[in-house]
């Protein structure tokens, strides 16, 4: 039961950061379109909460991104707090999701050898 209380309450957390951040932050850094929460961990006593972030681009556009959340993590968790449902709001933590980078790797790989196969 408590596992599905916190698979909402991640949901939710995700949800409303994505609209914190394209609403109220002033940031010109996190209006990137290239830019996507893709998941949120929080611990199960909700003391903190792993943002995962995709950012499609160099490593540098990576870290101007992570240093905007950081730089913003004050604004965001207590506007988060306003809105949860929740005794307390999580700290929250911002990290690079390098899944869909990942996924878009193999899939280039994969074209590749379908493109020799087929030569």
């Amino acid at each position: 039961m408590a596992s599905h209380r916190l698979a909402r309450i991640n949901a939710q957390i995700q949800r409303e950061l994505s609209l914190i951040i394209n609403q109220k932050a002033k940031d010109k850094r996190l209006h990137n379109s290239t830019f996507g929460i893709t998941d949120v961990k929080a611990t199960q006593d909700l003391k903190v909460a792993k943002v995962y972030i995709s950012v499609i681009g160099t490593q540098q556009e990576k870290e101007d991104i992570i240093d905007a959340l950081n730089n913003a993590k004050g604004f965001l968790r207590s506007s988060l707090g306003r809105v949860l449902k929740t005794h307390t709001t999580p700290e929250l933590i911002f990290k690079i999701d390098e899944s869909v980078e990942y996924g878009m790797h193999i899939d280039e790989i994969l074209s590749n050898l379908k493109n020799e196969k087929n030569q």
